[in-house]
């Protein structure tokens, strides 16, 4: 396992067109990978996919997305993506092992790759941004919104899972702290990855808080981390939580699972703090993140097409 599971932007994980690449060879693991890739007006980028499965998943802007083999372009797709994180849910390309996925705009634009480990071979597609499962959870200060884009109930994939989670300034979420790393019936084995974007703060970059620990392994650890956006914090196992939102500035995350056993997600949360979900029945959920679903409702029902040709900024607020 990588010593370091904290790894701030624009350290080691950037290299070449990439802002973050993430390899299980890099992260001291085995199973999952994310590469982000920050596009000027009229750029792109190129990715061989080799044993991996991968996702296009725009973070801010729109794109072109061809997925090509040693016979020729198998799939190609328009993404209209969206402004930014926070501006609601995108539509996605899922690219299989063994092809060369590219992806270019006209606008310019920042893209998030997940990668997990493969076994077979699926037909590459497109995730409509009007179909993604999108939900609240948790209430009072521990709401958050979820959208569920690659889960096992959502969007076939072999061993990759993908979500990610819009936490409101001031909210606490991925609490109760709660583990995956060990197969059993109530919990599954997955190596995870947190990338962060953190809304600004009016005197500048915005941060946030990411705890995750294990005291009772024979691989014990303890980290609690500031985050920034373009950060990315690894979960090998243990406890994670909770990622905190500082008052003023909400917070957005990205999370990039697989393991080697079923493609689930069943979690356990730590004792000493499950009983926080007991207390939500009784508590309403915020009305920040129902204004933020309604608003996905909307924007699913129209197909997106505001988004369509935005042009990205990378000076902009995330």
């Amino acid at each position: 396992m990588s010593a370091q599971l904290h790894w701030p932007a624009g350290s080691a994980t950037a290299a070449g067109p990439w802002t973050v690449a993430l390899t299980p060879q890099l992260a001291g693991w085995t199973w999952t990978g994310l590469r982000i890739a920050e596009l000027p007006a009229g750029g792109s980028v190129s990715l061989p996919t080799g044993s991996d499965e991968v996702l296009v998943l725009p973070l801010a802007g729109s794109c072109t997305v061809v997925c090509e083999t040693a016979v020729g372009v198998e799939f190609s797709a328009d993404l209209v993506g969206r402004a930014d994180v926070f501006a609601g849910p995108t539509d996605f390309a899922y690219a299989p092992m063994d092809s060369v996925v590219t992806v270019s705009t006209s606008s310019g634009g920042r893209f998030a790759f997940p990668a997990a480990r493969a076994r077979k071979r699926l037909p590459p597609r497109r995730g409509a941004a009007e179909d993604a499962a999108i939900e609240t959870r948790g209430a009072g200060s521990c709401s958050r919104l979820i959208r569920n884009y690659c889960m096992p109930d959502t969007f076939d994939a072999d061993r990759l899972i993908v979500c990610e989670v819009v936490t409101p300034a001031g909210n606490w979420s991925s609490y109760p702290p709660h583990k995956h790393d060990e197969e059993s019936k109530t919990e599954s084995c997955l190596e995870e990855i947190y990338y962060f974007e953190i809304a600004d703060a009016p005197s500048g970059p915005g941060m946030a808080y990411q705890r995750v620990y294990d005291t009772s392994s024979d691989r014990p650890f303890d980290l609690l981390a500031e985050v920034h956006s373009s950060d990315v914090v690894l979960i090998p196992h243990g406890w994670h939580g909770p990622s905190i939102a500082v008052p003023g500035q909400d917070l957005y995350y990205l999370n990039v699972m697989a393991g080697p056993g079923e493609r689930a997600w069943r979690i356990c949360d730590d004792p000493a703090h499950a009983w926080i979900r007991a207390t939500w029945p009784d508590q309403p959920v915020d009305p920040r993140v129902l204004a933020l679903l309604l608003s996905s409702a909307a924007g699913q029902q129209a197909g997106l097409s505001s988004s369509a040709g935005q042009q990205f900024d990378a000076g902009r607020s995330r």
